[in-house]
């Protein structure tokens, strides 16, 4: 099964990256903390068996619905998880971190664990790239005025809007990760088709056995959409603001970037304290996150300064900025896509 990329191999001596690895494996932020993944996954399975539990409780009645944001919440709290098993941030056994992400994104989401990994890959093997990063590449959204100029019809339409329909269509973004994983199934070996086809048919029987075991059909529903509605959001509004508006490499540019370029220049981070770093699973930390993606999540605000001042010694930008400011930086990039569309 594909792996998300992770460094682990020295660059070559000449590399500008190379002192910032050593850097940075010198001070340990390389090794694995695998007591903090524990307690953090133990955390974070209680809250669901407690968000289940209110949900059975509550019963048939339409204040069920508020239990949705909780759920969703540890819903994205569990993607996390299987996010950074993805990368071996957890543990340096294979077999552990798929059976870590197995469990956590096609049992407890209904995610499909490998379409995943084998997209997250390609995203950061290339990032920003119209045509090597799946990220960017067209699809509701675009992120080029050369992908708008071939819209056509409603697809038009949209793109002249998407800035202002960014945040509605997250929304949609849980059912979609949802369909996306089924479709994606097909792309994988027999053996693992199997296994996750029946990991992500379980999460599908108990999810309904639950939702039905508790209130009528209609409130179920209700409950299912709202909660797939604000879990599409919250991962929308995680990831947004990591690279949308940075530069996007000229896909007709031969020049090879090193590591280090690539990486930095099409990334930003989201300053905050801990409750941002703990809503954005530390993914505020693209720039950290990007270079090294088997760091694990709670070493990378220490990887921060050591990555900042490499950074500035080398000449290249450290985009930083908070997160009102990101989402404003994503929105203007969208809305400048459009442009053209509106005044053609």
């Amino acid at each position: 099964m594909p792996q998300a990329t992770t460094l682990l191999a020295e660059p070559a001596a000449g590399s500008d990256f190379a002192p910032l690895l050593r850097q940075v494996r010198g001070q340990g932020l390389l090794e694995r903390r695998r007591g903090w993944y524990a307690r953090s996954i133990a955390a974070n399975l209680l809250a669901l068996a407690a968000t289940a539990a209110g949900i059975v409780l509550s019963g048939d009645s339409w204040w069920t619905l508020l239990l949705a944001v909780p759920a969703a919440l540890f819903w994205a709290r569990t993607a996390f998880v299987g996010h950074d098993s993805g990368h071996a941030q957890i543990t340096g056994t294979r077999r552990t971190g798929r059976l870590i992400g197995l469990v956590h994104a096609d049992l407890l989401l209904g995610m499909s664990y490998a379409w995943w990994n084998d997209k997250h890959n390609r995203h950061h093997a290339n990032p920003n790239h119209v045509d090597k990063d799946p990220d960017v590449g067209v699809g509701a959204l675009v992120w080029t005025e050369r992908q708008a100029a071939q819209r056509q019809g409603f697809t038009r339409w949209l793109t002249r809007n998407q800035a202002r329909l960014f945040f509605p269509m997250l929304l949609l973004e849980g059912i979609n990760l949802k369909i996306s994983s089924v479709r994606g199934l097909k792309r994988h070996s027999p053996a693992e088709r199997r296994t996750e086809a029946v990991l992500l048919a379980l999460h599908a029987a108990g999810y309904a056995t639950l939702l039905l075991s508790a209130m009528s059909p209609g409130k179920a529903l209700a409950f299912a959409l709202v909660h797939h509605a604000l879990f599409g959001l919250h991962l929308g509004m995680v990831f947004a603001p990591n690279h949308k508006g940075m530069e996007m490499p000229d896909p007709d540019d031969g020049a090879r970037r090193g590591h280090l370029r690539r990486q930095v220049l099409t990334s930003r981070n989201v300053r905050g304290g801990p409750v941002t770093d703990w809503l954005m699973g530390g993914l505020n930390y693209q720039i950290e996150h990007h270079l090294f993606p088997s760091m694990p999540r709670p070493h990378l605000r220490l990887a921060r300064p050591l990555v900042r001042a490499h950074c500035r010694a080398s000449g290249l930008p450290y985009t930083e900025t908070g997160i009102v400011d990101s989402y404003r930086q994503a929105l203007h990039h969208m809305h400048a896509v459009g442009a053209p569309l509106r005044t053609g």
